[in-house]
């Protein structure tokens, strides 16, 4: 009886199964544009940021500094605003506000890669899938077990196109998934060597001591946690 159940399932054909990676092809191609224009939305010259902030923290200037970083979306300068306020308590506390404030930021750069990867990694096996059940459904056109008759080889055809093409369209959807997971992860990787060279720079170039006083120098003590926008 399960046999028999089974087997009526997959003489259902791949036709399903094709309409599955197109469903993912589409979701594919928007995570892959979501994410670029996400990243390009926060791009930033870090090198030029982080000689900007050097040259204000060697003149003691730390709300000059903060003033750099504080309305900037970008990651970078999100992590640096959430530790400038904390030299107040010295070095040590800025490092550990930015480390904590890099833990929180990373899920958000990663946001739905991990959806990506899958896609990338299983479509081909979604095609496998259909690939085999067009060759099943195939085979049992060719016995001709529905009618008792001889089969017909146009139908036998039309199964093992249709399993070919699955195989097709599974490899047409990892492709471009994957190329797209890997790029995106680099730039993850680009941004998080960012944000650590500017924590290093930032914790090299403080002077809590000759930090500025007055109306001029302070910032404030706590300011907005930085969450990002996914």
């Amino acid at each position: 009886m399960l046999t028999h159940l089974l087997l009526r399932l997959t003489l259902v054909g791949a036709e399903w199964v094709l309409w599955v990676l197109v469903i993912l092809s589409f979701i594919s191609i928007a995570l892959i544009v979501d994410r670029c224009i996400y990243f390009y939305m926060r791009k930033i010259n870090s090198d030029e940021l982080a000689e900007q902030l050097e040259q204000r923290l060697q003149q003691g200037d730390v709300r000059g500094a903060w003033d750099l970083v504080k309305d900037n979306e970008a990651i970078e300068c999100q992590v640096v605003a959430a530790g400038l306020p904390a030299l107040r308590r010295g070095a040590t506390a800025c490092g550990e506000a930015m480390l904590a404030a890099k833990s929180r930021l990373r899920p958000v750069v990663d946001a739905r890669l991990s959806i990506l990867a899958t896609i990338g990694s299983n479509a081909p096996f979604v095609g496998l899938l259909g690939t085999v059940l067009g060759i099943v459904k195939a085979a049992h056109d060719l016995s001709g077990a529905s009618d008792g008759g001889a089969g017909d080889p146009n139908a036998v055809m039309a199964g093992v196109f249709e399993a070919l093409v699955a195989t097709a369209v599974g490899l047409f959807v990892a492709i471009p998934a994957v190329v797209g997971f890997n790029l995106l992860q680099r730039r993850v990787r680009n941004t998080m060597a960012n944000v650590d060279s500017l924590a290093h720079m930032v914790l090299a170039n403080v002077r809590v001591e000759g930090a500025k006083k007055g109306p001029g120098s302070e910032i404030p003590a706590a300011p907005p946690t930085p969450t990002g926008r996914i």
